[in-house]
This record gives structure tokens, sequence and C-alpha cells, in this order.
């Protein structure tokens, strides 16, 4: 039996960003995380996706995805999702890394119906620090002007995709 599935368009409405919560991802071995509820200050942090010594090649893969469960749980329901896109990557572990990540971040949200959209690299190191080829420190010292104390360059990443989707609701504005 042949079924044939038609392609979704996936990407946030403009309105979700005022719906529920928002969740914002940078996406890696650390991934960073900012969340924001609709009446509810900005939440941010790192998770560590770091494989265990006697862990299997899709362990990490599994923690992401039960991470992704709690996170909804307990702050949610997440209305919409931005991760950082990248589009080149250093290493070649790095971008299977980066695959898996987004190909689990992708599923689950397919899964329970939950929008979700990439925004490329250079748009937000643009929006935060006006270059869109800022460095790490530069990331951290925008997310800092803006009050917070991000624990590394992952989670200043995450705040900085949260503060571009609020501000440009979606990218629509």
């Amino acid at each position: 039996m042949n079924t044939t599935i038609l392609a979704q368009d996936d990407r946030p409405e403009p309105d979700a960003i005022n719906r529920s919560c928002v969740l914002a991802l940078d996406l890696g071995t650390t991934t960073g995380w900012a969340i924001r509820a609709h009446d509810a200050p900005i939440t941010s942090g790192t998770v560590s996706l770091r494989p265990g010594r006697f862990d299997g090649g899709g362990m990490r893969y599994l923690r992401f995805s039960n991470w992704l469960t709690e996170i909804d749980r307990l702050s949610g329901p997440i209305a919409a999702i931005w991760f950082e896109e990248v589009r080149r990557h250093v290493g070649t572990d790095a971008a299977h890394v980066y695959g898996g990540l987004m190909a689990t971040l992708t599923a689950w949200a397919e899964l329970r119906g939950i929008p979700y959209q990439g925004v490329p690299v250079g748009t937000i190191k643009r929006h935060a620090t006006g270059k869109g080829n800022a460095d790490k420190d530069a990331m951290v010292a925008a997310a800092r002007a803006r009050g917070f104390s991000p624990a590394d360059d992952n989670e200043a990443d995450a705040i900085a995709i949260l503060h571009w989707a609020i501000e440009t609701n979606g990218g629509v504005a």
C-alpha cells in the first residue's frame, strides 16, 4: 500500500510568539536554551548532551527528546520553537551531532504539532550585536547587556535567538 504524505509548512505562525510559551535552541553537545512563557520572564541555560562512557550512539538523542518533553511539561505547552540554523561546521563530528539533534527536534515537534523554524547564524549575530560575524565573546557581551548572565556562548546564542523571535515576530516584522 502506497501512502503519500504531503509536506506541511511548519514555520511558526506570527502570532505564536504571543501564545503560551516559545523556546529557542542553540543545538550542540552543549545545547543552549531560552524559553519565555506569555506572561513570564525569560529563563535560559544549557543542557549537556555529551554521551557517557557506556552510552550507545543514540543515547544523546534520546536524552534530548526526553529533555524537550520535560521542558514542555514543566514550562509549556510550547507554542513554537526557533533554533540556530548552521550551514557550515568546523568538523565532521559537529555536523553529525547537529544533524542528529535537528532531526530529533523536528521529529519531536512534528509529533506534537509544534511549529519550528531555523534562523541563520548571521541573522542572529547581526540582531544581537550589529555584526553578522560577531565572535563568541561579543555574543556573551550582548546577552549581558540585556541583563542576562549566560554560562557560555551556547546560552548567549539561545537568548539572542529568543530575542530575535520576539522582536521580529519570528522574522515577519
